[in-house]
């Protein structure tokens, strides 16, 4: 296999450093077309659209398609009360006019965006190093079994992945050429981008600070970029550009204890030590492996760490990019992980656009290892692979017949005028109202709790999505006296409780855990 040309920095050498950015992008169109690229590529585009549609709309996804349906305008305003700021939901509006709001069709957009993370992953460790280790990264980050789940979500989490990439790469371009003055406004666009995306972007920037603060201290060749007018300008004008969501955030955060007594955030259970390479495992396989033994459980962990340890410690480029993808990669990770043992957020997917840099740094690793131990270098690519292999299956390991939405389609077969649709949990009626065709009102039900206290959700959170005039207190407050469907949890206590004495259950179905139970009022004996 090809290996890049080094240049007498020590880096490998641009493939796409013709003058001009057109010449540039005619080099680039060639490299793909006549390159492996395309089969990667091919392989992430399967696996991600592989089922796609099979497993049904959960709560959060049903939550971006109610925001989704708002205008432009209405979707900042609404979004101001989230946890996420509205940039995605915002391209989902636009997604929806185009495709339409079909299962399939708005899976498709996360699909895309990480087919393109996966390309842009294997781009930015073709700059960073060879050609062998941009096709090994591309091979671990289209099976990367993290990335393919979020992949198929119609949430933000694949895009985010994609945009901060794309803005490492952009950076690594500017610091290799500084005085291309384009770079860095790719780079303030796509960290904006990002930013408005999700707020664990900024994580993503502190990476790239630190970075550049690195380089600059190192040994020999140091990089003076940290100190350049135009990196502070440009970061002045990333924070120029989120001005407009600012006063939101602000607010958000005052508020975020009413987003904690409405379980929007801050419902994760408490962090412990095994948290942190439970994360390992759940990226790698998508299972905690806490039922594991504790040496096979803190095995693979630890080796990740090694392989990171070696990238870095083996890379002789002066611009050490392997340092970058290190600090990607861990350090989200360990901040998100210290803050949690005050507010849980060590939450997979919230950390699913870092866990890209895990691969990129496997593949150098093992890039480095071939050329001195190629027995070992390939024996740890073909474990990696196997075990990316097992998180895939488990991905892919979905009963379409054992889904919420069978429930909707039955109800949907079954209801008549006059019928009433009542659902017990928040999370629940998200998803309920997509599969919806009933025509009817479907209620949430929110009875006060024994002290008096309400249980409606606050404007906060999910809270924002939902009129007020849905949230049913008392079944006694349901208007009419037809036949009434309850929907809720297949498992678990009663959640409708008291049911009223006359109500005869005269039909029941459950799947993916939901169930509905037709009640039919019978009149009182006598």
């Amino acid at each position: 296999m090809a290996v890049n040309r080094v240049t007498p920095m020590g880096d490998t050498q641009d493939p796409f450093a013709a003058p001009g950015s057109w010449f540039g992008s005619l080099r680039w169109v060639r490299w793909v077309k006549n390159h492996w690229l395309w089969p990667i590529l091919a392989l992430a585009a399967f696996v991600r659209f592989y089922d796609l549609t099979a497993a049904a709309i959960w709560g959060d996804e049903g939550s971006s398609l109610l925001l989704a349906r708002y205008s432009l305008s209405e979707i900042w305003q609404h979004a101001a009360f989230d946890v996420h700021p509205p940039l995605y939901f915002m391209l989902l509006h636009g997604w929806v006019e185009l495709f339409g709001d079909g299962i399939l069709a708005v899976r498709a957009l996360s699909a895309l965006a990480g087919i393109t993370a996966v390309g842009l992953g294997i781009w930015l460790v073709d700059r960073l190093a060879t050609r062998r280790a941009a096709f090994i990264a591309g091979l671990l980050l289209a099976l990367l079994p993290t990335a393919v789940r979020y992949s198929q979500e119609v949430r933000m989490y694949a895009l985010l992945g994609a945009l901060l990439i794309a803005a490492s790469l952009a950076l690594v371009y500017w610091i290799r050429r500084p005085q291309r003055q384009r770079y860095l406004v790719y780079y303030l666009l796509l960290m904006s981008a990002a930013l408005y995306t999700h707020y664990f972007a900024v994580l993503a920037a502190l990476c790239h600070w630190l970075y550049l603060i690195a380089i600059r201290v190192q040994r020999g060749y140091r990089f003076r970029h940290i100190q350049r007018g135009n990196w502070w300008l440009a970061n002045l004008a990333i924070v120029v550009l989120y001005l407009p969501w600012l006063p939101n955030l602000l607010d958000l955060m005052q508020h975020m204890q009413q987003l904690e007594a409405g379980g929007d955030v801050g419902w994760e259970p408490a962090v412990t030590l095994s948290s942190l390479p439970s994360m390992i495992w759940s990226w790698l396989i998508q299972d905690d492996g806490e039922s594991l033994p504790w040496l096979i459980f803190a095995a693979l962990p630890l080796a990740i760490l090694g392989l990171a340890v070696i990238a870095v410690m083996r890379d002789r480029s002066v611009s050490r990019g392997s340092v970058l993808l290190a600090l990607y990669t861990g350090l989200p990770l360990l901040l998100v992980f210290a803050v949690s043992f005050i507010t849980p957020v060590f939450i997979e997917r919230y950390l699913t656009a870092f866990a890209l840099g895990l691969p990129m740094l496997a593949a150098l690793a093992i890039d480095r290892l071939y050329s001195r131990v190629r027995m070992l270098a390939l024996a740890l690519l073909v474990a990696l692979v196997g075990v990316e292999l097992v998180g895939v299956k488990n991905n892919a390991t979905v009963d379409s017949h054992d889904q919420l939405d069978t429930v909707v389609t039955y109800v949907n077969q079954h209801f008549l005028p006059g019928d009433r649709i009542v659902t017990s949990d928040m999370l629940w009626y998200l998803s309920y109202v997509y599969y919806d065709r009933s025509g009817a009102q479907v209620r949430l039900f929110t009875p006060p709790k024994v002290d008096g206290q309400s249980t409606r959700p606050n404007e906060y959170g999910f809270g924002t999505l939902v009129r007020r005039d849905v949230y049913l207190d008392s079944l006694a407050e349901l208007p009419g006296n037809g036949r009434v469907w309850l929907v809720g949890s297949f498992d678990g206590p009663e959640e409708f409780s008291p049911l009223p004495a006359t109500w005869q259950v005269s039909a029941e179905v459950h799947a993916g855990g939901l169930k509905a139970r037709l009640f039919t009022p019978t009149p009182p004996a006598g």
